[in-house]
Parts: C-alpha cells; sequence; structure tokens
C-alpha cells in the first residue's frame, strides 16, 4: 500500500501504532529514552487503517502493531525489537537518527 511505504520513509525512525495499545506507547517511550523522536502515525485513527494494518501483516510483521521502520525498512514489532535491543543491535541502528544534544542532557 503507497501510503504506509510513503509515511514510512518519510522520517528515519517510524512507528505504525494504535492509540490503546500499551506495546506501541512501551516502543515509542523507549526509543525516546535512546535519544529518538520516531514519527508515530495512529492507524485506528486513520480512515485507511483496516487496509494499512492488512498491508503491514502482509510484510511480515509478527503483530500489526507497533510496526517499526527504521531507515524506511521494516525493522518488525515488538518482539523484534526487543530482540535487538537486549543483543546490543538496536543502538548502533539508531544512531544516525539520534538526537544527541537531548540524549546528551537525559
Amino acid at each position: 500500500m503507497e501510503k504506509v511505504v510513503r509515511l514510512a520513509s518519510e522520517k528515519g525512525v517510524v512507528i505504525f501504532s494504535k492509540s490503546t495499545c500499551c506495546l506501541c506507547y512501551t516502543v515509542s517511550i523507549l526509543f525516546r529514552e535512546l535519544g529518538v523522536k520516531p514519527e508515530v502515525h495512529e492507524i485506528d485513527l486513520d480512515p485507511e487503517g483496516p487496509e494499512m494494518e492488512r498491508y503491514l501483516a502482509r510484510l511480515g510483521c509478527s503483530g500489526p502493531v507497533p510496526a517499526v521502520f527504521v531507515g524506511g525498512s521494516l525493522v518488525g514489532s515488538t518482539n523484534e525489537v526487543m530482540s535487538l535491543h537486549l543483543g546490543g543491535a538496536l543502538l548502533p541502528l539508531l544512531a544516525p537518527y539520534q538526537d544527541h544534544a537531548d540524549h546528551a542532557l537525559s
């Protein structure tokens, strides 16, 4: 779906989320704590949300949300993000998108 592809590539870090999803919120907070300000798209508030959700599932996201994209590429959902983080691979992936001034203050 063109809209998902376009939104996923507009910013360095993009999270497709639902406004009622606690795991989406958790992933978003994790990124902020790592010095990254992700662009968050709440698909349940988008008229094309159900179609976007089906498209994200077809891309291979283990859960429809959160669907995390970094540099326009699908990273995955919560399991993939947390596995990368625990394995030490998430921070290097996010490094180009960190706001170093904000991160240094925290």
